[in-house]
């Protein structure tokens, strides 16, 4: 058997076989030419070595495959994963109630099959809240762990390949917990959003979120301003307010190390504004603030290294030893590119914001759009009431806060949202090229970027 691994967590385990059958049903949709080649099966039992060899085999094949556009984002593969992931998990289907967090704090409850899919979840708490089809693409559904204190941080954006019930009981844990939030990062986007009351309501209520927990900075006469705001009921106007103020739009992550600019570095990272900003706390406690911009990135990829240890399949998930980085080429100057790398638990989700950033760059030079009109599923098996429920408005700001297993694994890039490879890198010779995330928004780079 093979575990696939999500941010250091079984997503599920698969035999070969599967996996056999997988590829034929991708041959049969796609043909030969499209699909990689998958290891050869052997008439006589495998020595430890060609297991080891087989699962090395394995695992670049299923980093092939999902990195292709067609493939990766075709129906079949993701069924498989999510078929694979319940029937792991021996979670059977049936009718549950699902709790998703909103970011004020109140509680959405959906009925939901266990079977059913992120998007169809998405859509039950859209439905839920009355949120208008066309602004259903806006928001995403995220893993994230909360404290006791009531702060959170970001596991993962849930992606199409997983069901979220499975995702969040398998952990065992009850301060893993699913939330809505908004998925996009140019605030121009929040006049679309705001067209509606319930899209309104959730940006409002995500903003005073982000406030109280320190992730927007706001001085005392800005503080001042959005109370005055807030007991006017005038949500229009706070947002306009805070889409001035720093780190707006941007999420926070917890604090991790880093190699720059010297290895060891204590560091704050937030993703926004097309950016990392690192607040970084060097060895003689001095803190500096710098940022880098993802349009001079030319690629970055996520590793991860899992210990073997002798504890039962699945024991304590939410306490993963997995090491996770992730280091990214960047364009120092016009004939400078230099590798920096953070270690991070949360190193798939950073990834993950750098995709995103990209793509909606990407549609923004287009001149597309990231307005999707969400469809309904044809076939949807989902069961719900009827009635709706409001979006809470959140109480009065209060003031800012001062202060694995032994067995064989396979890629974690399973994780990442539209790996692309690069055909060409010589920068690091230990890293073969479909490890790498290709930033297309690189190539487009100018001299005034710099």
């Amino acid at each position: 058997a093979y575990n696939i691994h999500v941010n250091g967590v079984l997503h599920c385990r698969v035999r070969y076989s599967q996996l056999l059958g997988l590829h034929e049903q991708l041959r049969k949709e796609y043909g030969a030419n499209v699909v990689p080649a998958f290891p050869p099966k052997k008439i006589f039992t495998l020595t430890p070595a060609e297991v080891e060899q087989r699962r090395e085999q394995l695992e670049k094949y299923m980093q092939a495959v999902r990195q292709d556009p067609t493939l990766g984002g075709s129906e079949t593969f993701n069924s498989f994963l999510r078929k694979a992931q319940q029937e792991t998990q021996q979670i059977p289907t049936e009718e549950v109630v699902l709790e998703v967090l909103l970011s004020n704090g109140q509680r959405v409850k959906v009925t939901i099959l266990t079977s059913d899919q992120t998007e169809d979840v998405l859509e039950a708490v859209a439905s839920k809240l009355d949120l208008p089809d066309d602004l259903v693409g806006y928001f995403s559904l995220f893993l994230v762990r909360q404290t006791k204190d009531g702060a959170f941080s970001f596991v993962r954006k849930l992606q199409e390949f997983e069901l979220p019930y499975v995702s969040v009981t398998s952990l065992h844990n009850p301060e893993f917990q699913i939330i809505l939030r908004k998925s996009y990062w140019d605030s121009a986007y929040d006049d679309d959003v705001m067209e509606h009351r319930v899209g309104l309501n959730l940006l409002y209520a995500q903003t005073v979120s982000d406030i109280e927990h320190g992730w927007i900075l706001v001085n005392k006469e800005q503080h001042r301003q959005l109370k005055s705001l807030q007991e006017k009921v005038s949500k229009k106007e706070f947002i306009r307010l805070a889409q001035t103020l720093k780190y707006y739009g941007y999420l926070k992550f917890d604090p991790c190390v880093t190699d720059f600019p010297e290895k060891g570095c204590h560091v704050v990272v937030s993703a926004g504004n097309n950016e990392l900003n690192f607040q970084v706390r060097l060895p003689n406690e001095q803190i500096k603030e710098g940022s880098f911009k993802v349009t001079r990135m030319r690629c970055w990829r996520v590793t991860s290294s899992v210990p073997m240890s002798n504890g039962p399949s699945g024991s304590s998930p939410g306490k993963s030893e997995v090491k996770l980085e992730l280091a990214f080429e960047y364009l120092m100057s016009k004939d400078r590119l230099q590798w920096v790398t953070i270690t991070s638990p949360q190193a798939i989700m950073l990834s993950i914001c750098l995709q995103s950033m990209v793509d909606e760059l990407m549609v923004k030079k287009s001149g597309g759009s990231i307005r999707k009109m969400f469809r309904r599923r044809v076939n949807g098996a989902l069961r719900r009431s009827d009635s709706q429920q409001a979006v809470k408005s959140p109480p009065l700001l209060d003031s800012p806060d001062a202060s694995w297993e032994p067995m064989a694994k396979l890629s974690s890039k399973l994780t990442s949202v539209s790996l692309r490879g690069i055909s060409h890198s010589s920068s690091v010779n230990d890293v073969g090229a479909n490890d790498f995330h290709g930033n297309y928004a690189f190539e487009g780079i100018g001299d005034e970027d710099l």
